[in-house]
């Protein structure tokens, strides 16, 4: 019965040496795809101060535009709350990520209802961090003129 198991186990790995590798499955474009007109809209929510939290939503906005195209895909980090920390120059974990996601035309919004409550101005931003009254409303008008939300 061993021997029997051995060669079992023996066949099934050949089998797996033989068999073609695994390749994941192609996402399908919705209609209407994605143009130099009509970008994808992505809004990307910081909201939780972990350096290893924003370092993730940094990744999945390479990611998007690594799968549509940097010119066929407009994303937008907005934060508010904790995740305003991300965004606070001499401080943040990710600021040469931000740097550098700038320059592919990522956009980086801060909530100012954060910022005061925090005794914190624009002017302890990172570069180019841009300024809204409030997050959550910024997001919420964004959704509404046909933004895709997500909340990692």
């Amino acid at each position: 019965m061993r021997a029997a198991g051995l060669m079992l186990a023996a066949g099934l790995l050949g089998l797996a040496a033989t068999a073609p590798p695994l390749r994941a499955a192609e996402t399908a474009l919705a209609a209407p795809w994605p143009s130099w007109e009509a970008p994808r809209q992505i809004i990307l929510q910081l909201t939780d101060g972990e350096p290893r939290t924003a370092g993730n939503l940094l990744s999945n906005a390479v990611n998007l535009q690594k799968f549509y195209g940097q010119d066929l895909v407009k994303v937008a980090i907005i934060a508010y709350g904790d995740g305003v920390k991300a965004m606070l120059a001499g401080t943040s974990p990710v600021q040469d990520r931000i740097a550098s996601l700038q320059q592919y035309d990522v956009e980086f919004v801060a909530c100012g209802n954060t910022l005061a409550a925090t005794g914190k101005t624009e002017a302890d931003l990172l570069p180019g961090v841009k300024v809204v009254t409030a997050g959550i409303a910024e997001i919420t008008e964004r959704r509404l003129k046909g933004w895709i939300y997500i909340a990692p």
